[in-house]
C-alpha cells in the first residue's frame, strides 16, 4: 500500500525521535520512498548522519544551503510529497504551522506544500492539554488536516498522562488509510472469522486449525476502506484491527446468534468463519476420566446450524461472501456451496497446497461468481486477498 509513496517525514526535538528511525526502517521495508526533514532541535538528539542511513536518502535541514543544480530545496521537496508526516510534533512546531510561521526549513516546506499532513504529537502532558496547544491542534483539523492520538502512560520527564508518541505501528496504520480509496465508506460490513469450540467437557472441546487471519485481513481492509465493520470471531490470538466492533464468540450457536443480531442493517456479510459443523450431544458437565476399564470413549454428535444457509435464505438486499476450504474436488464443493448457500460469490481455495489455507500468511485462490464464472488467482498475501475481494464486493454494491 506503501509501496513508491512519496513520505516526507518532518522531524522536531523531543525525546521520541528514537521511535521515528524504527518508523522509518518500517517504512523502507514497504517501499516506501522517504525524505527526511530535521529542526535544530532534533538534531541536538541524534544526527542527521543516523536519519540518512535509515532512509537512504538525503536528510535535509539547513534553510540556506547550497543551491543543488538549481532546485530550490524547500519547494522540490513540497511538490514531492505524496503525504506529510510530522514525527515527533512538539508544541512549539505545531504553533509554528498552524500560525502561517516559516522560520526554518520543516515550516517553510509545509507553507509551500499541498499534501496532507499527519501530527504525531509527543510532549509533557500538561503542554499537550494547555488549550493553546489544543488551539492550534484545532486550527490545523479544520484545515483538513490529521492528529494521531498520542498515547497515554509515564512519559520521559516522570509526569503521567497524554502525551507519548503514538505507537510506530500505529502510525504506518493512519499513512495506509490516507492512501486508500475509500470506496466502502457508508456501508456496513459484518464479517464472521476464526473457528469455533464446541465443548465435550469443561475441559476438552473440538475446533479445527481456522487462524481467522483471513477474516482479520478483511476486517483490516474494510475499515481503510471506509466501512463501518463488525468483526464477530471465533477463539483467535490474532490483534484485533483498529476501528471495528469486535464480537467475540466460541461457539456456532454463538456465532449465528451475533451475526443474526447485526444482519438486518448490514450491506455486507462475509462468511469467512470455519464454524463446526457438528457438536457433542451431549456436553459433560464435570470432566469426562478414564476408564481403565475400557479403552474407547464413544460420543455421539449432532449437526449444527447451517449459518450460511440460514442466512443466504434470509438475505434482501444484502451481499454474502462465501468461503469453501477444501481437501479435494475443489470446484466441484465450492459452486455447489455457492448455488446452496446463496452467496454472491464464493472463495475457494484448496488447504492442502503450500501456502493456502489455515495458520499462513499467504493464501491461494479461485473466486466463482453467482453465474459460476471463475478466476484463479496466484498466491499472494492475505492482504491482497482481501482487497480482491473487498473490490468484487464493490463492483456488486455498485450494480445493486
Amino acid at each position: 500500500m506503501l509501496k513508491d509513496k512519496n513520505i516526507l517525514i518532518g522531524v522536531s526535538g523531543g525525546i521520541a525521535i528514537y521511535k521515528v528511525l524504527d518508523l522509518i526502517s518500517k517504512l523502507k521495508k514497504l517501499d516506501a520512498n522517504v525524505d527526511v526533514i530535521m529542526t535544530d532541535s532534533a538534531r541536538e538528539f541524534i544526527t542527521p548522519l543516523t536519519f540518512q542511513t535509515m532512509a537512504q536518502s538525503k536528510v535535509h535541514f539547513d534553510m540556506f544551503g547550497l543551491v543543488n543544480e538549481m532546485d530550490v530545496e524547500h519547494i522540490s521537496l513540497a511538490k514531492k510529497a505524496d503525504v506529510v508526516l510530522i514525527a515527533p510534533a512538539t508544541g512549539n512546531t505545531i504553533g509554528k504551522i498552524a500560525n502561517g510561521i516559516a522560520d526554518n526549513l520543516l515550516t517553510t516546506v509545509l507553507m509551500a506544500t499541498t499534501a496532507k499532513m499527519l501530527f504525531a504529537p509527543a510532549m509533557n502532558t500538561y503542554m499537550y492539554c494547555n488549550p493553546m496547544v489544543q488551539e492550534n491542534m484545532d486550527k490545523l483539523k479544520k484545515l483538513g488536516h490529521e492528529f494521531i492520538s498520542p498515547g497515554s502512560g509515564r512519559l520521559a520527564c516522570g509526569d503521567v498522562g497524554t502525551g507519548k508518541m503514538a505507537d510506530v505501528e500505529d502510525i504506518i496504520y493512519h499513512l495506509n488509510k490516507h492512501f486508500v480509496k475509500k470506496d466502502l465508506r457508508g456501508k456496513k460490513v459484518v464479517i464472521t472469522a476464526g473457528p469455533t469450540m464446541e465443548p465435550i467437557d469443561p475441559v476438552r472441546y473440538i475446533t479445527n486449525h481456522s487462524s481467522g487471519k483471513m477474516g482479520y485481513s478483511l476486517a483490516n481492509q474494510c475499515i481503510l476502506r471506509g466501512a463501518q465493520v463488525v468483526l464477530i470471531s471465533g477463539p483467535s490470538s490474532l490483534q484485533v484491527p483498529r476501528g471495528v466492533e469486535f464480537v467475540p464468540v466460541r461457539t456456532t450457536n454463538d456465532m449465528l446468534n451475533a451475526v443474526e443480531e447485526y444482519f438486518d442493517d448490514c450491506d455486507v456479510l462475509i462468511k469467512s468463519a470455519a464454524p463446526s459443523d457438528f457438536r457433542p450431544e451431549i456436553s459433560s458437565d464435570v470432566k469426562i476420566k478414564k476408564d481403565k476399564d475400557n479403552d474407547a470413549l464413544t460420543i455421539n454428535f449432532v449437526k449444527n446450524p447451517d449459518i450460511a444457509a440460514y442466512f443466504g435464505r434470509k438475505k434482501k438486499d444484502q451481499i454474502m461472501v462465501g468461503f469453501a476450504a477444501e481437501t479435494n474436488n475443489l470446484m466441484e464443493y465450492a459452486k455447489k456451496k455457492l448455488i446452496e448457500k446463496n452467496f454472491d460469490f464464493i472463495v475457494a481455495n484448496d488447504v492442502t497446497k503450500e501456502g493456502a489455507g489455515f495458520n499462513t500468511d499467504t493464501n491461494i485462490v479461485t473466486i466463482i461468481d453467482s453465474n459460476e464464472n471463475s478466476v484463479e488467482y496466484p498466491i499472494m498475501s492475505k492482504e491482497e486477498v482481501a482487497d480482491l475481494i473487498l473490490d468484487k464486493i464493490v463492483l456488486n454494491l455498485d450494480k445493486s
